[in-house]
């Protein structure tokens, strides 16, 4: 503002103690004014480092020539704190001892109240200073950036002088004379337009409409209607008489083939639509889009926080969790777990049905970056905190509050409907049914939000050194020992984690059954177990609260050297599951039924003895690394090896961190990665590279994820908020169409699926907004033949790598033999 001389300082209470500055006791608006000791300024940096008031004119207090300093109460926050530091003498001397020259003359003019002539002086000259106008001009000013061609005309020295002779002459005449360069449109590196400066004047619009309608005298009329009462006598004799009789054996044989045709078929078929699903059929393209659903948003706890993980409650419908944690830099990202947010981290769970309040908030010791549920039992949920510690809820005792929805009628009468797997069209023919009899019937989803504490928590010297980046269930078919090995799983029961983190580490977590503890003798155990327990949270993993360690860690290393690879993401080819939702859908009539218990809470512990092997089970894994490296590795321990560092196989594709590594739901070999300007498709088995790897796009691609019901397509979101939609059967140079969702970076892309004709896409932006898309029918129906012909693409990409591979084997060889000759 003019006065570089001048510091806005703040000052809290333990500072004010200290120097003797404290408002309205050593310092008022009138005497504002304290003179500190350089010294004594100097010894409170050293004392107390970057937690002192004066840390950020640190340099300024050093080089100051005196030996005090003059502090400044600001009463009016005129520079914006509450005091300021005077850095230079001359101002000191004239806050401290201010001219009196102007008062003087006021008291003059005030007692003599007379006139005095002042003598004309001329304007002195002063130094001009830059506020910053000579920059605008600059910037509007019109300046030629592209460098000019110049031609160079020669002629040979002996014909200096001759005479010139000109002549006509088609140039596509001769050969080489003429080439045609015809300009074209680069979509890819297409610059947009970011701010245009435009004028726009608004004037109202005039517009004549003259309408021409036929003139009638009005009339009054109403149609009323209302059922015919018959006495019971009337009832009677009208089913009893012949012409009734007569009537319903005319119509019986119509209306038996009528109920057999509806069972057969489906009487409300569109067949124009079920004959445009097939492409071939049609002659122009179907209209590929993402509709827009609903949206999610909290000012409570997703205010400037971003969503880092999103995923579809797997047997309720219409559930959706959220994980939140800060909005970070790279620099904050890479000592993230050094750092706790003060505000609360949790992770909430939204309904479709009511998009202002959260239904449950699970609450998190730190911020989480990713939780998934437990396959076996939904109701349990591992996530991955920010300081590398790996969390365990149990929610069975909100399961029936999360499935239904109060449907009130007019009356006192209350009925419960269930909307487990349950379309809109569902619960419209339930409410049409319903109030057929009963009378108008609403729909109510309750808004209340229950807050759930986590049962367990990793010990955190065990646990991860940084944020963990992935985590996922391993299957129940099997389990792992300390070794590696694969044994048969006879509980059925998924128990077991893994997890990675940038600390170059992978670690393998197991959920031991649950053993009762015998009753101890002293009173202060059991008085310390009340104090560590809460009354609303299940005992169901209190044996592994703190304590809970790895079972297997796996180290990244360079063979041969010490570097380490940071771990983002992991694709396991035994996580290949999905979710059974057919076994757990409910209809709409089975009411008030209560919530099975948990099967951990009655998980009995294996006999090691008598345990088969499991020699199929692949352990063989892909990982990504935040430098944007692929590797494929193996997690089980070789006996006969000295080291128990696992083999790793390195690909260098992607320039930045891989934010995406995910298998495809239809094949398990087939795996995509998305990182840095680019993505790639990978095949299990193929050494050579990505069986299909795209070019650099102008954006950075920040989220990826696979259809759940077409094996060609898979989603990719980009930094600008776009989703873009790729078919490999129609393009796999461009995606096949591109849609704005969001004007802030997309975080994370979950398909989730409500019925057979209804799809959703859940996608997260930065700014902590949730935005649910209905995905098209063109989308969501799997041509004919689909699964077919992408098998068959993947196939003839791999013999194109291997072949590549042949020819630069025998070129190399020929140059070699070339070499020795």
């Amino acid at each position: 503002i003019g006065h570089p001389e001048i510091f806005p300082l703040v000052f809290t209470t333990k500072t004010q103690e200290v120097f003797n500055c404290r408002v309205d006791e050593d310092v008022t608006e009138e005497n504002c004014f304290k003179l500190i000791k350089k010294e004594d300024i100097i010894q409170d940096l050293k004392t107390r480092a970057a937690i002192s008031d004066f840390h950020p004119v640190k340099k300024v207090v050093q080089e100051y020539p005196g030996e005090e300093l003059l502090v400044v109460f600001d009463a009016k926050f005129q520079y914006g704190q509450n005091f300021y530091l005077v850095a230079s003498e001359e101002a000191k001397e004239n806050l401290l001892k201010p001219p009196e020259t102007a008062e003087e003359e006021k008291e003059e003019e005030n007692s003599e109240g007379t006139l005095e002539f002042h003598p004309y002086k001329p304007p002195v000259h002063k130094p001009w200073v830059s506020l910053g106008s000579e920059k605008e001009v600059e910037e509007e000013s019109v300046k030629d950036t592209v460098t000019k061609i110049k031609y160079m005309i020669t002629r040979v020295r002996r014909k200096f002088g001759a005479p010139i002779m000109f002549t006509d002459k088609n140039a596509s005449h001769v050969k080489g004379n003429y080439i045609e360069c015809m300009s074209y449109q680069d979509k890819t590196f297409s610059i947009k337009m970011l701010e245009k400066d435009v004028g726009i004047q608004m004037v109202s619009k005039v517009r004549e409409i003259s309408t021409q309608t036929k003139w009638t005298y009005p009339k009054n009329r109403a149609t009323q209607y209302f059922a015919r009462q018959l006495s019971s006598e009337k009832e009677e004799e009208s089913l009893s008489s012949e012409k009734l009789k007569d009537f319903l054996t005319s119509v019986r044989l119509r209306m038996e083939i009528a109920l057999q045709q509806n069972e057969i078929m489906n009487a409300f078929l569109d067949d124009w639509k079920a004959l445009a699903e097939d492409e071939s059929s049609s002659d122009g393209e179907p209209n590929v889009y993402l509709k827009a659903y609903r949206s999610f948003t909290d000012l409570c706890y997703l205010k400037d926080r971003t969503i880092s993980c999103v995923c579809w409650h797997p047997t309720i419908y219409g559930i959706i969790a959220v994980s939140t944690r800060k909005q970070l830099s790279y620099e904050e990202q890479v000592n993230a777990s050094d750092k706790s947010s003060l505000q609360q981290s949790v992770i909430l769970f939204w309904s479709c049905f009511d998009a202002n309040h959260p239904q449950l908030m699970l609450e998190c010791p730190e911020d989480i970056y990713c939780f998934r549920f437990s396959p076996s039992d939904p109701n349990i949920i591992a996530a991955g905190c920010i300081n590398g510690q790996v969390v365990l809820w149990d929610i069975s005792q909100h399961e029936e509050k999360l499935q239904n929805a109060t449907a009130v009628a007019d009356g006192i009468k209350m009925t419960t409907v269930n909307l487990v797997n349950a379309s809109i069209l569902n619960i419209l023919q339930y409410k049409y049914m319903s109030g057929a009899k009963r009378g108008k019937v609403r729909i109510h989803v309750s808004g209340e939000k229950w807050v759930k504490r986590y049962c367990a928590v990793s010990s955190i010297q065990d646990s991860h050194k940084k944020p963990v980046t992935d985590i996922h269930w391993l299957p129940d078919y099997f389990e792992d020992n300390r070794m590696g090995a694969a044994f048969r799983n006879r509980a059925e029961i998924c128990v077991q984690l893994v997890t990675c983190s940038p600390d170059c580490s992978i670690l393998f977590w197991d959920i031991p059954a649950t053993k009762l503890p015998e009753q101890p003798s002293s009173e202060k155990v059991k008085e310390k177990e009340i104090f560590y327990m809460a009354h609303d949270v299940p005992d169901t993993f209190k044996h592994l609260d703190v304590c809970w360690k790895p079972l297997i860690k796996i180290n990244l290393r360079k063979s041969g050297t010490n570097t380490e690879y940071g771990p983002i993401r992991i694709s396991l080819r035994e996580l290949h599951y999905h979710y059974k939702t057919s076994e757990k859908v409910q209809s709409l009539n089975t009411l008030g039924v209560p919530a099975a218990e948990s099967p951990h809470t009655e998980m009995d512990t294996p006999s090691s003895e008598n345990v088969k092997v499991l020699e199929s089970i692949f352990t063989d894994f892909f990982v990504g690394t935040e430098d944007g490296e692929i590797f494929y590795s193996n997690w089980k321990i070789e006996m006969d090896s000295d080291s128990a560092k696992p083999h790793t196989q390195k690909y260098t594709i992607h320039t930045e961190t891989i934010n995406t590594l995910q298998r495809s739901p239809f094949f398990k070999d087939i795996i995509l990665s998305v990182g840095g300007r680019n993505f790639a498709i990978w095949k299990e088995g193929v050494t050579n590279g990505p069986i299909l790897h795209s070019s650099c796009s102008a954006g950075r691609n920040t989220a990826g994820h696979w259809s759940l019901t077409r094996p060609g397509v898979f989603f990719i979101g980009k930094d600008n908020g776009t989703i873009d939609i790729w078919d490999l059967l129609k393009k796999t140079h461009e995606p096949s169409h591109s849609q704005n969702v969001s004007k802030s970076v997309i975080t994370f892309i979950s398909p989730g699926i409500a019925s057979p004709k209804q799809h959703f896409l859940a996608v997260s932006d930065d700014l902590g907004a949730l935005h649910v898309l209905e995905i098209c029918q063109p989308l969501s129906d799997s041509l004919r033949n689909e699964h077919a012909d992408i098998l068959d693409y993947f196939e003839r990409e791999v013999k194109y790598l291997k072949y590549c591979e042949k020819e630069v084997q025998e070129c190399q060889e020929f140059q070699a033999r070339t070499e020795m000759k």
